[in-house]
């Protein structure tokens, strides 16, 4: 290594062996603490080893940020401008010349280059920086730079460097039979002092980070760096600052990757002699970037992430607390150029609790690019790569599902002709898909430009209307929104030849984001509420344009799945649904049982998924399966509730009163019983009722019968008559519900004559009999007749003769003749 720097970096120490490792060894992994200077160090290194030849470095940055930040650093490293020695290519922007060596790439754009060229031709070396950041990008770039270099380039070397790395299993991963070497690199260039000021539940966030700054302004010198999860944070931390008057020589600085360059740039850049600022950041700040003037880092424990729903195909920002290695990627930023300190709005004890390493995007990502990348590159079991983690096989699974219904892949989950016109669109295949489709109807370049609105945060404003949005994207004439539509005019181009169809019919906005997003049409419910074909609520501001509309084709929403709101829509026409949903529409007849009517509803329902297009009231057919409708109706509504009359009720009882005395050969005619089972036994004699107050008494007479078979139907009448006929000649009715029953109320002078006691059950169970004066009073309840006449009826006898002296009182009532009347008078 003959390389000299003339500013020292803490990495200058191991960069000798690190160039000696890399000629010795195809692979290794580099661990170096934030500021170290491997970024800007390691490229510049290794262009003066004999193994490069006359072939490119191409350096992996996770962020366009970092990216032109990087280039930058290393061409003035070298006297240079971007796009001689070191060159740079990333998505809308691309410096690159025939004198270029080090290529500057964001892993998207390495993904797409090694997809279109295995073998990586004219490229010695590939660097894959910030690899702990884990993006479903740098997997798959490192998966199939592996897998090229194992099948087509064995001279092709590959470093994975981070701050903050699981170093053990990522040079297990890169190592052919045994680890690659790990090369670590100690010490950051300046001490960071931590102070942990804890957070008070009771203060927004907002609020917290806001006093943090504050303080740290009026105790420290020099700039401030504050982490905070999304822009919506930075906007009212950054209200409230300008509340509370900072001194004048203090500037207020946002930064995520939805500011235009010259913002992100000027945020980035050096503050002139005299001036301090604070840059409000994302985790776009995290890594490899160096801030000019910042010492001071505030940290608020949080980070956004996206976080995807296989059953659901919907990818929420959901706010988590950051992982270990992410703070201390944070705290690094305060010690870049001199002695910094971090403030950490936690307690310390907290620290441990943090997760070691941030959620691999691969394991919590849609995977249907991934799917479609990987059957290019003709691998449809992703097991077959060397990924650090492998996908997760429900979300694999889903998103073949997602690539094969979008028609990208045929039922082998090979590439079909529309799957490799939509890989040669960069784009998500949602996104692909759609501005294919719009080509079809001349429409390819607003769905492409409607693809950037959705693709680049920032474009066109943040208006949940995306035909609003647009409109503001064409008529921007700012550098960014320029290469925006010159980007979607070559994506539009590239659609339309490839789009053999003829149709030329024109598409609505909604429309097309419906071709993308099928699953997520979406039907007004009221008060800005609405409900998607998924089954997924989300709502508007009720004051928005939008919550007025019946239909909209919504392309992205936050929140979770108790509590969304809409981020991106268009209007859809209730005609275009049934155009676009097509097949997916579902036509079917219900019958249903209203409670409120205690009758049977017929309507047809035109569904789209969970939405309910339409319905239209019917008549109600006489069949089967309506009647045990009606039946189950019946049976929740209450048993008791059908007109059962006194006869059935009592037949009933009966046989419950068998049931219990001669067991499980009787039916069990209860109320729970017959609501358990009437579909079975009541609701063939139901067919051609469609109300409760239709049902007929001979229905419920037909019914029971069936439920008593010939022999048992025989038996009743002799074991448990209705009926027990006195020794006076009545007819009495039995109450077999009674609490000691059967019961018999009868007045006593029937039963006059009678010896025995009368029972039934043959003869097993004997009857309780309510003794009854002429006046129909009970005197005297009894299951022993012989020993009532043998005992108490004296005492009885003469209190009767007393009050009804006309009728007769015999002395010996077994004997005496049974009567229905009053003594004849004299």
């Amino acid at each position: 290594m003959t390389r000299s720097f003339k500013a020292r970096l803490p990495i200058d120490d191991i960069l000798p062996q690190l160039f000696e490792t890399s000629c010795a060894s195809r692979n290794l992994v580099l661990a170096a603490p934030p500021g170290a200077g491997k970024t800007t160090r390691v490229p510049l290194v290794l262009l003066d080893a004999s193994w490069r030849e006359d072939r490119k470095i191409i350096l992996l940055e996770p962020r366009r940020l970092a990216a032109r930040a990087a280039a930058s650093r290393m061409a003035a490293t070298l006297g240079e401008t971007v796009g001689e020695t070191i060159g740079l290519r990333m998505r809308l922007e691309s410096k690159i010349s025939s004198k270029t060596r080090i290529e500057v790439v964001t892993e998207g754009v390495f993904a797409r280059m090694i997809l279109d060229d295995p073998e990586l031709n004219g490229i010695a070396c590939v660097l894959f920086d910030e690899f702990h950041e884990r993006s479903l990008d740098a997997d798959l770039g490192l998966a199939l730079a592996l897998d090229s270099q194992g099948a087509l380039r064995d001279d092709l070397r590959l470093i994975a460097m981070s701050a903050t790395l699981d170093d053990v299993r990522v040079a297990k991963l890169m190592g052919a039979d045994d680890p690659a070497p790990v090369i670590e690199s100690a010490g950051r260039a300046f001490p960071v002092e931590t102070i942990y000021l804890g957070r008070d539940p009771s203060l927004r966030l907002e609020e917290a980070v806001a006093r943090a700054i504050i303080r740290a302004i009026s105790q420290e010198h020099g700039s401030v760096l504050a982490f905070l999860p999304g822009q919506a944070e930075i906007k009212r931390v950054s209200a409230l600052l300008e509340e509370r008057r900072l001194p004048a020589n203090v500037d207020l600085a946002p930064l995520y990757g939805a500011l235009e360059r010259a913002d992100q740039d000027r945020a980035v850049a050096a503050t002139p002699p005299g001036r301090r600022k604070i840059v409000l950041a994302t985790s776009i700040a995290e890594t490899s970037l160096t801030i000019e003037g910042v010492r001071i880092v505030i940290d608020c424990g949080l980070a956004r992430v996206p976080v995807f729903e296989p059953d659901l195909g919907l990818t929420r920002l959901e706010t988590v607390r950051a992982s270990r290695a992410n703070v201390d990627q944070r705290r690094g930023r305060a010690g870049r150029t001199e002695p910094g300190v971090c403030y950490r709005l936690w307690e310390e004890a907290a620290t441990g609790a943090l997760p070691a390493f941030a959620t691999p995007e691969i394991l919590a990502a849609d995977l249907s690019g991934l799917v479609l990348d990987l059957a290019y590159w003709g691998v449809s079991d992703p097991s077959v790569l060397a990924f650090l983690d492998p996908p997760p096989r429900l979300a694999w699974a889903e998103a073949v599902a997602l690539v094969k219904e979008l028609g990208a892949l045929d039922e082998e989950s090979r590439l079909t002709s529309k799957g490799r016109a939509m890989r040669a669109l960069p784009l998500p295949p949602r996104l692909a898909s759609m501005v294919l489709g719009a080509a079809n109807g001349d429409c390819a370049e607003r769905a492409a430009q409607l693809s950037i609105l959705l693709s680049e945060l920032g474009l066109g404003g943040n208006d949940p209307d995306l035909s609003s949005r647009l409109e503001r994207l064409r008529a921007d004439n700012s550098q960014r929104a320029r290469d925006a539509r010159r980007l979607a005019a070559g994506w539009a181009r590239q659609a339309k030849s490839a789009s053999r169809a003829t149709v030329k019919a024109s598409l609505s906005d909604g429309a097309m984001i419906a071709l993308a997003f099928p699953d997520r049409i979406a039907k007004a419910r009221g008060g800005g509420d609405f409900l998607m074909a998924n089954g997924r609520a989300t709502s508007l501001p009720l004051e928005h344009p939008l919550a007025r509309a019946s239909f909209l084709a919504v392309a992205e929403i936050a929140g979770s799945a108790a509590q969304s709101r809409m981020l991106a829509a268009c209007v859809l026409s209730s005609e275009e649904v049934d155009q676009l949903a097509g097949e997916r529409i579902e036509t079917r007849d219900e019958t249903v049982f209203d409670p409120r009517s205690a009758a049977l509803r017929r309507r047809r329902f035109r569904r789209l998924g969970a939405i309910r297009l339409s319905e239209q009231n019917l008549s109600v057919e006489p069949t089967l399966d309506n009647a045990k409708t009606l039946a189950r109706g019946g049976a929740a509504a209450g048993i008791e509730r059908l007109p059962w009359s006194k006869a059935q009720n009592q037949r009933r009882d009966r046989v419950a009163f068998l049931r219990g005395a001669e067991g499980e050969e009787w039916p069990d005619l209860s109320d729970v019983a017959l609501a358990a089972n009437a579909e079975e036994w009541l609701a063939p004699f139901l067919v051609g009722r469609t109300s409760l107050v239709g049902i007929e008494t001979d229905d419920l007479e037909a019914a029971l019968a069936s439920l008593l078979p010939y022999d048992l139907a025989r038996r009743l009448d002799a074991e448990a008559p209705p009926f027990f006929e006195t020794p006076a000649g009545s007819r009495i009715a039995l109450d077999y519900a009674a609490a000691n029953g059967p019961l018999l109320s009868v007045r006593v002078q029937e039963l006059y004559g009678l010896a025995a006691h009368p029972a039934l059950a043959r003869g097993k169970i004997p009857i309780t009999l309510e003794l009854l004066s002429p006046a129909h009073r009970p005197i005297q309840t009894t299951r022993d007749l012989p020993g009532f006449w043998a005992g108490s009826w004296n005492e009885v006898k003469k209190e009767m003769k007393g009050r009804y002296p006309r009728h007769s009182w015999p002395d010996d009532p077994a004997r005496a003749q049974p009567t229905t009347r009053a003594k004849p008078r004299a």
